[in-house]
């Protein structure tokens, strides 16, 4: 039976919505503390602290921005986030990010590269999600800031004045995106030229998701990586985990997605997790919140045989 190496995690919440257009995803931290995640990895024999949730005034020293919406909130979180999950990888600590709309990869990620720059380790990004979030303010079209955090951490959404114009950037080749189902036609154009690593769910469904999964670490191993992932609720079909805001039908399904995450236990290369985009309001009975759990508890080395069973 494996054993499991125990970790020092420690959990930041990131109540954040503004990014996404719509109410209900700054609830996704209390709702992922409600369904157990702190208690579950404590079960598993890490060291848990749980540091509350962020609480920020809007950035008033940035614009109003007709095509980046709640600019000011945004980028108020991203400056708190960067801060703070900086802090805590520099401990030595693992960040486990609660979200709270995608927009927040914007400060965990940037953290997390200033933290291995500093380290003289390359950083790798694995985007675990429906859609590409590679938008920025000239292609973008709605103007939510959650279609834009991995432009922003290339270095390509010009979201100037949030944090440091000389910070370290993520090289788009050493992001990769798994799940992708939805991309609009100038992210495409966009993902294309910079060379983001796309594997969609055509992919997953010719290649399998163990045979994607052992190319992207092995690339990330060799190179000595750190690697941040960012778990998006609708990476998961919408039929498996309803409580998210923008649903596209054919996502990944359950046992694909704790492969997913076995695998990467397995590898010992994960440093950092966002969980995002959870919105309680849209959920049924939790149910969401209990997968996103369980998917977390199988990142830190909880096994198939090791499940409880749970009355109907």
């Amino acid at each position: 039976m494996q054993t499991i190496k125990a970790q020092s995690v420690t959990l930041i919440g990131a109540p954040l919505e503004e990014g996404s257009g719509r109410q209900g995803a700054s609830m996704g931290p209390k709702a992922l503390r409600i369904a157990g995640v702190g208690r579950v990895l404590a079960e598993l024999g890490h060291d848990v602290d749980d540091a509350g949730d962020l609480r920020v005034f809007p950035a008033e020293d940035l614009p109003d921005h007709a095509n980046a919406h709640n600019l000011k909130v945004v980028g108020a979180f991203t400056r708190a986030i960067e801060a703070g999950v900086y802090e805590i990888a520099a401990s030595g600590r693992f960040p486990l990010i609660l979200g709270g709309d995608h927009s927040l990869s914007m400060g965990s990620v940037s953290a997390m590269a200033r933290h291995a720059a500093a380290i003289g380790r390359p950083l790798f990004v694995l985007w675990l999600d429906a859609h590409s979030d590679f938008n920025s303010t000239q292609t973008s079209p709605s103007g939510n800031i959650h279609g834009m955090p991995v432009s922003f951490v290339c270095g390509y959404a010009k979201l100037d004045g949030i944090l440091p114009a000389d910070r370290p950037f993520v090289d788009p080749k050493k992001v990769f995106q798994v799940g992708i189902r939805s991309v609009d036609a100038h992210e495409r154009d966009e993902i294309a030229e910079h060379g983001v690593n796309v594997f969609d769910m055509r992919a997953i469904d010719e290649m399998g998701v163990a045979a994607i999964m052992k190319q992207i670490l092995s690339e990330i191993k060799e190179a000595n990586g750190l690697l941040h992932v960012s778990l998006d609720v609708d990476f998961l079909d919408p039929d498996i985990a309803p409580g998210v805001g923008t649903t596209v039908p054919g996502g990944a399904t359950l046992r694909e997605a704790h492969l997913v995450m076995e695998m990467l236990s397995d590898s010992g290369l994960v440093s950092s997790l966002d969980i995002v985009e959870l919105n309680p309001f849209l959920d049924d009975r939790g149910k969401s919140a209990r997968i996103l759990v369980e998917l977390t508890a199988s990142l830190f080395g909880r096994r198939i045989f090791d499940r409880p069973t749970r009355a109907a």
